[in-house]
């Protein structure tokens, strides 16, 4: 099939807009014509219960392929929850457009704002879908005014809703002034289309005005024809819509009700009408190995060497499932691919395309395909997979280091068991999630970029996994370093008959540059330390930064210089050499002024305007540095540096401070000194953590 009949789209939605509904009643339309060729499915469709509260996509694929009016749809699963991980992004990556699901009675909602915001970022282009006119309190022009006020986004209104709550029948198509009707059987496919209602003739050429006269701006000749009192045709304006829509200028707007199956057919081909197909999209730009841009792009063909990027890591009963998005090039079953990320090679063993409930084995998939491979074994979500012969990245992988940790454990011993089986899966599934265990108390402990982030995951562990645990406090991730360079000098000795071991260093202990590491020189001179010793001095040193004096936190940015020092042409060995650098770890650092370095966050905090006050002050209030207000159409957008230590349970606060409509995302920033009284308490605590070790 050629890609213009292709769509990659996602469908975004706030957690309860009837998202999983409408995906189902997609795959039911399309799947069943697929499949027999013919629309008639008897009275199955009604059998679903509404998923209203459900999490997300129920279906058992990220990325789902189905047919409509001869064009390839692969729709994806967009997280539900914006976790403010890579998730979200990842899956913007591979769409070229998608469907925004709103709720006809709960309107566009915080979390609606959110990834509204972030497919702005994106520049995906969006159809909107006003969801549930069938509920009580539903208003489909209510829900177009927030969309216009809350998002600043331009709904182009296509169609307007036949009645509405119980009385919903149908939807009349503003450009062909057609009104479809459903009867009252609950089946998709039993509808008529028949003349506007009298009663809406009005409010229909209103509309039908508004539309043409938005879309015409998109085309010179046809708003010169139009001011010239000829309408263009219908092509032409839907020409005009399929441009500004690619160009985000404004959002073609539909209603229904997926539950009852009323109007989600006119969705469907404005889907295939208005969102772009993939060679419409701006290609991906192409990275060395090394994270720079080359200049170069994944355009879709191909003819092109092999470009994909893997997006969504799945386990099923058949083994780890890799969705892949390809950008350029073919893959073929059998085929080796690099993974830039790893520098390894993999074989693709299987290819499969996801279709509602079954898959299909390919041989082969090509440019603009979104296929799951079956058998690879290290890749994670955001890996560029690409052809070995011609290596390029699509994006630097920036995965941050967390900075918050929890400690959970199992509630019982079969749990135990589960519990390594399902982290294991979610660690591959999120590079920017990360467990290990304690070697002292035995506790797993997980890593990631947020409370929130840490709380989605074990919802995961309950749900998905069905393994219960006790969780911790939550535990920032504090650093320790040096303030001031000294010169020191450690001999160790020890004789216990036999060969004894011996090693004289002088050494200087110096603060680095923030960011540097740990970094070793050896300036000895005339070989009082053998040159072969040297590794031993340095791995000493290094292998004692794991845990600084203060309070057991990795000790970063210093510098060991060594200067000096002595040996013995027998008892001097490499082990004796380490165990002296690691005593003069312990000796020196003591004197070097050593402090605690606490994480930085960096905060952009959403609030409407009114509560913008109340936000400031309590970020200052947790030492939050307030760095700039870009107000927006929606409300103002803080930036600011807090440390992550005063941001626990903000989220709450925040939603309290904004009466629910208050937003945030935090990311790592740096790492910097703690002021005196936060670094003595946190001094205190690692030493009652250290005696409750003891006593277990």
């Amino acid at each position: 099939m050629e890609l213009s009949k292709y769509r990659n789209i996602g469908i975004f939605a706030h957690v309860d807009a009837g998202k999983t509904t409408t995906t189902e009643r997609i795959l039911k339309l399309t799947g069943k014509i697929h499949k027999t060729g013919e629309v008639h499915d008897g009275a199955a469709t009604t059998d679903f219960m509404d998923q209203e509260q459900e999490r997300g996509i129920t279906i058992q694929s990220a990325a789902t392929t189905c047919f409509w009016d001869g064009h390839r749809f692969n729709i994806i699963d967009t997280p539900g929850h914006v976790d403010f991980t890579i998730e979200v992004y990842r899956s913007l990556k591979v769409l070229d457009g998608g469907v925004g699901v709103f709720c006809g009675s709960g309107g566009v909602e915080p979390q609606s704002e959110t990834n509204w915001r972030y497919a702005n970022e994106a520049k995906v282009a969006r159809i909107i879908y006003v969801n549930k006119l069938d509920r009580t309190g539903a208003d489909f022009y209510k829900v177009v005014g927030q969309v216009e006020n809350v998002l600043a986004a331009k709904a182009l209104v296509m169609v307007l809703p036949i009645g509405i709550e119980d009385d919903l029948t149908g939807v009349v198509d503003l450009l062909t002034r057609k009104a479809w009707v459903w009867d009252d059987s609950g089946l998709p496919e039993n509808y008529e289309i028949q003349d506007v209602p009298e009663d809406m003739k009005e409010k229909v050429e209103e509309y039908r005005t508004a539309l043409i006269e938005t879309a015409v701006e998109q085309d010179d000749e046809a708003m010169e024809m139009y001011l010239d009192g000829k309408e263009p045709d219908i092509d032409t304006i839907k020409k005009c819509i399929r441009k500004g829509t690619i160009e985000l200028a404004f959002f073609p707007t539909y209603c229904g009700s997926s539950f009852k199956n009323k109007g989600v057919q006119p969705m469907l081909n404005a889907v295939v009408d208005y969102l772009p197909s993939p060679t419409e999209v701006k290609p991906q730009p192409e990275v060395d190995l090394e994270g720079n841009e080359t200049g170069e792009f994944a355009v879709v063909t191909d003819d092109a060497p092999l470009r994909s990027l893997a997006f969504k890591i799945m386990d099923d009963k058949y083994g780890a499932l890799t969705f892949t998005r390809i950008y350029s090039g073919k893959l073929k079953k059998g085929d080796t691919v690099l993974n830039t990320f790893t520098g390894k090679t993999e074989r693709v063993g299987r290819i499969v395309e996801m279709h509602a409930d079954d898959r299909i084995e390919l041989d082969s998939a090509a440019a603009g395909d979104i296929v799951a491979l079956v058998g690879l074994k290290n890749v994670q979500t955001g890996h560029t997979l690409c052809d070995p012969k011609n290596p390029a990245t699509l994006e630097p992988m920036v995965f941050p280091d967390p900075v918050i940790s929890i400690a959970i454990k199992a509630k019982d011993n079969t749990a135990s068991e589960k519990l390594g089986v399902a982290i294991g899966k979610m660690v591959k599934e999120d590079p920017s999630f990360q467990v290990e265990t304690d070697q002292d108390s035995g506790e797993t402990i997980i890593k990631g970029m947020g409370e929130l982030h840490l709380d989605i995951k074990v919802d995961i562990l309950k749900r998905t996994h069905g393994v219960e645990v006790i969780v911790g406090a939550p535990q920032v991730a504090y650093r320790e370093t040096v303030t001031a360079t000294t010169e020191d000098t450690y001999t160790h000795k020890k004789q216990s008959g036999g060969s004894g071991q011996f090693a004289k260093i002088n050494y200087i202990v110096e603060p680095t540059e923030p960011g540097t590491g740990f970094e070793f020189e050896s300036k000895v001179v005339g070989g009082n330390v053998p040159k072969e010793f040297w590794p031993a001095v340095e791995k000493g040193f290094r292998t004692s930064t794991v845990k600084g004096v203060l309070a057991g936190y990795p000790c970063l940015d210093m510098k060991v210089t060594l200067v000096d020092g002595a040996f013995h042409a027998v008892d001097s060995s490499a082990v004796a050499f380490e165990t002296a650098a690691r005593a003069a770890y312990r000796q020196t650092i003591p004197k070097a002024s050593p402090q605690i370095l606490e994480p930085i966050m960096k905060l952009d905090v959403f609030t409407p305007e009114d509560h913008v006050g109340d936000v400031i002050g309590d970020l200052n209030r947790r030492r939050g540095m307030i760095e700039a207000q870009d107000p927006g159409a929606t409300g103002i957008r803080v930036k600011a540096k807090a440390p992550l230590s005063e941001m626990f349970g903000y989220i709450g606060d925040l939603r309290t401070m904004t009466s629910g409509r208050g937003q945030f995302s935090m990311e790592f920033d740096h790492y910097a000194a703690t002021p005196r009284n936060i670094s003595e308490t946190v001094i205190k605590e690692a030493a009652e953590r250290e005696e409750e070790k003891r006593k277990k």
